[in-house]
């Protein structure tokens, strides 16, 4: 880690010392040139994003030995659009910033209990826990269609989810006795 830190400390060789200042004839550091009157144009952010500006302001350091100082440094941080929870037919659904929904349920039958997540296209189990004497399984022949399945001799829960007409559906069925 220190090299790191070492590459972010000033210039050493750039520092006078007090004695060179004082032999100098500077009585301090150059003045800052007057602020610029022209009005600029900055680009306004976007209603959904969030813009911070930090600046570096020059602190009581060391003279430079240059004749005139740098401008202060800025930085510009955008941080994510926000996303919003509703409920929708059972589902947990996440839009984000950008409109993509996400719908998450969990499934809980005799058999065990599941959680599954669906976004447009694309059906995943987040888990599948089997109740005790049961076993799980799962069958996607599709990246929008998936069936969880917890099984016991003779006895079966199925939990069929997929994407159908821009939302999820699911079905829940129970095979044998």
């Amino acid at each position: 880690m220190l090299p790191v830190l070492r590459t972010a400390t000033p210039d050493e060789s750039s520092l006078v010392s007090v004695d060179q200042l004082r032999d100098s004839g500077q009585a301090g550091p150059s003045p800052l040139p007057p602020p610029s009157t022209s009005p600029t144009a900055e680009p306004e952010p976007e209603p959904s994003a969030t813009t911070t500006t930090r600046t570096r302001r020059p602190t009581s350091a060391p003279a430079r030995t240059s004749a005139t100082p740098s401008p202060p440094r800025t930085t510009t941080t955008t941080a994510p659009a926000e996303s919003t929870t509703t409920t929708e037919d059972g589902w947990t659904v996440t839009t984000d910033g950008d409109g993509s929904k996400s719908y998450v349920r969990s499934f809980r039958v005799e058999g065990g209990s599941a959680v599954i997540r669906v976004t447009e296209d694309n059906v995943k189990v987040v888990t599948a826990t089997p109740s005790d004497g049961f076993s799980v399984a799962t069958v996607q022949n599709s990246p929008d269609n998936l069936a969880v399945y917890f099984n016991e001799v003779n006895h079966s829960f199925i939990i069929h989810v997929a994407w159908n007409i821009n939302k999820p559906f699911a079905e829940v069925s129970e095979i044998g006795e």
